[in-house]
């Protein structure tokens, strides 16, 4: 896609370096695609439509819409990642300790990063109805293994946490963000009738419930 958001009309892909940039191109646009419309409403057509490329060519380098997201969402979380340990304050060494800073660090962390509170979401729901075994398969290795690289950043920051209790924050994490991703994101109607002030306790304000929700998870599983 180019800057002016007209299709990118690739010429055919000769080289490995090509099709990594087509491939890349691909991603870049689903990325696009996400920031204007929900998940459900993209579909293959209209994603190889805003490349420039035909449907077909899409397909050959992913199966499926789905396969596109997934990608997405793994590289978006492994840049994420890069990221975080310079967005999360240091090791604490209060006894007991407390993950409180760490957790809403966390938790505004991942707010700021839309596209994969967004793909989270959609995950149980969407994405992973509709796809071949052997590609979920592909996916949840590597998404595993970006989870115990999470398990990892949040363990040095929180010595106190177990291996096993570590990589359960990451998973209750997820879930968490799925949950809450949807209610704090509602359609139009509902945003419109949640401002009645009778309706104030309804709203969601994301990093806010999501901190306050991984401190309780955090500090239960420091306990047990």
């Amino acid at each position: 896609m180019s800057t002016s958001g007209q299709p990118l009309g690739f010429q055919r892909a000769r080289n490995p370096e090509q099709r990594e940039a087509r491939r890349r191109a691909i991603l870049e646009v689903a990325a696009q695609l996400l920031a204007e419309m929900p998940v459900s409403d993209i579909s293959l057509r209209e994603l190889a439509r805003r490349v420039g490329l035909s449907k077909t060519n899409v397909v050959r380098y992913f199966e499926t819409r789905e396969a596109v997201f997934f990608a997405l969402l793994n590289q978006a979380i492994g840049e994420w990642l890069d990221d975080l340990p310079g967005e999360l304050p240091p090791a604490t060494v209060a006894q007991p300790p407390s993950p409180g800073p760490v957790m809403d660090a966390l938790a505004r962390s991942i707010a700021s990063r839309p596209l994969i509170c967004e793909l989270w979401s959609s995950l149980g729901t969407e994405l992973e109805r509709n796809i071949p075994t052997d590609a979920v398969r592909a996916f949840k290795l590597t998404h595993t293994d970006l989870q115990i690289r999470l398990a990892g950043i949040v363990r040095g920051r929180i010595p106190a946490l177990t291996l096993p209790a570590s990589r359960e924050l990451v998973s209750l994490t997820v879930l968490l963000i799925a949950g809450l991703w949807p209610f704090a994101n509602p359609s139009p109607a509902v945003a419109a009738a949640v401002q009645d002030p009778l309706l104030a306790h309804t709203r969601v304000d994301f990093p806010d419930r999501l901190s306050r929700a991984l401190l309780i998870t955090a500090t239960g599983l420091l306990t047990v």
